[in-house]
Formats: structure tokens, C-alpha cells, sequence
């Protein structure tokens, strides 16, 4: 029996020439809908006593991650079907009502933590609320997390969302630990490179998410949505 002929871009080499130039398109589009957020941070000092102009400089990178995780998830591996620019954009026009509330929330979060941990030594409390801190801070990265997978690949109400995003870090703990992973992984290379390196890198990152949640997007498929 002879095979038939494999199609162009079927090959594992065409689909990995599709899976890089996915990365760098919107890697590319990231950086672009991050700009309103990265041109004036960068003339604000890192500093505790700034940390709400960070905040605000950070809102505009909420819909753009959304998107680049839209993006990535409807990716295609067909070499002569990819469409990541206009996938993008689609991600970001689509979640854009629904990420932003849920982004605030996890800003305002980090924010309240950061301060805190900022004047910790001025408050005159124990030690250990510093250890506290650090946890809470760290469980609301995790719960932006699952915030962020949800709303960008799925349609909920925003209470159900941010509900259902706390509700999984305990039922899916595999799927905790390895977001947990892959942030820890982000944090130590920006802190020993360059947090221009963890930007450049943040499709590659937000890729490595979608593979760590993929159980917790496959559970919400099945248990919350139907048809």
C-alpha cells in the first residue's frame, strides 16, 4: 500500500517554523498593545512610594496579555494557515470588556501588598506578617492566573469568572503548581538578566502557561460550558 503524499505544510519542520513565528508575531503585537503602559513607565522610578503610577501604567497590559493568550491557544501549526496578527487583534477586541475588570482587581491586589511590604518596617509589625504578605501576594499572581485564562478563552460574568478562578487554584493543584512554576522561572530570570528580557520573552512565557493550564481549560470546557 503506498502512502499518500504528504501535504505542504504538514511536516515537523513546517510546524515548527508555524509554532516561532507564532511566538514572534505576537510577541510583536504584545509589545505593540503594551505601549500606552511601557512608554511612561519607563520614566517612573522603581520605587514603593510609585507604586500606583505603576499600577496605572500597567492596565493597558491586561487586554494585551488576554489577547496574546487568545492568540496563542487558536494558533494554527499548518504553515500555510497562520493568521496570528489578525488572531490577536480579534482576542483583544473580543475580551477586552471582560479582562479589564478582572485585571484591576488583581492590580489593586498587588498594589495593596506591595505598599504594605514597602512601609512594613515603618508599621512597627511582626516579622512574620512579612511572610503573610509575600503569600497573599503570590496567591493573587496565581489567582490573575486562572483570572486571565478564563476570561481570555471563555465567556463568563465577571463575578463568575473571578469566582471560578479562586475556586481552582486548590481543585486543580497540579495546574497551580506549575503556573507557580512557570512565574518563579519568569522572576528569577528577570532578576538575574533583565526585566527586558522576561518582556521579550513573555509570548514563550504565556506559552508555557497555556501548557501548564491546559487540565484547568479543558475542566471549564466541560463542567461550565456546553455544546
Amino acid at each position: 500500500m503506498t502512502q499518500s503524499p504528504r501535504e505542504f505544510g504538514s511536516g515537523p519542520l513546517s510546524r515548527g517554523s508555524a509554532f516561532i513565528y507564532t511566538l514572534m508575531v505576537t510577541e510583536a503585537m504584545l509589545v505593540l498593545a503594551s505601549l500606552p503602559g511601557l512608554v511612561p513607565m519607563s520614566f517612573v522610578v522603581a520605587a514603593g512610594a510609585n507604586a500606583g503610577l505603576v499600577g496605572l501604567c500597567a492596565i493597558p497590559f491586561g487586554p494585551a496579555l488576554s489577547a496574546a493568550i487568545y492568540a496563542l491557544w487558536h494558533r494554527s501549526s499548518d504553515l500555510t494557515d497562520l493568521h496570528p496578527m489578525r488572531q490577536f487583534w480579534r482576542g483583544y477586541r473580543l475580551n477586552l470588556r471582560d479582562v479589564l475588570p478582572v485585571w484591576l482587581v488583581g492590580l489593586v491586589w498587588l498594589f495593596m501588598v506591595v505598599v504594605t511590604l514597602g512601609n512594613f518596617w515603618a508599621a512597627g509589625v511582626p516579622a512574620w506578617w512579612a511572610v503573610i504578605l509575600a503569600l497573599v501576594g503570590v496567591i493573587a499572581v496565581l489567582w490573575l492566573a486562572n483570572a486571565l485564562i478564563i476570561t481570555s478563552l471563555f465567556s463568563f460574568r465577571t463575578v463568575d469568572a473571578m469566582r471560578l478562578a479562586w475556586e481552582l487554584i486548590p481543585r486543580r493543584p497540579l495546574v497551580t503548581i506549575g503556573n507557580l512554576g512557570v512565574m518563579l522561572a519568569a522572576g528569577v530570570l528577570g532578576a538575574l538578566v533583565n526585566e527586558l528580557v522576561v518582556g521579550l520573552l513573555a509570548s514563550t512565557f504565556l506559552m508555557a502557561l497555556l501548557a501548564t493550564s491546559r487540565p484547568l481549560i479543558e475542566f471549564v470546557a466541560e463542567e461550565y460550558t456546553t455544546g
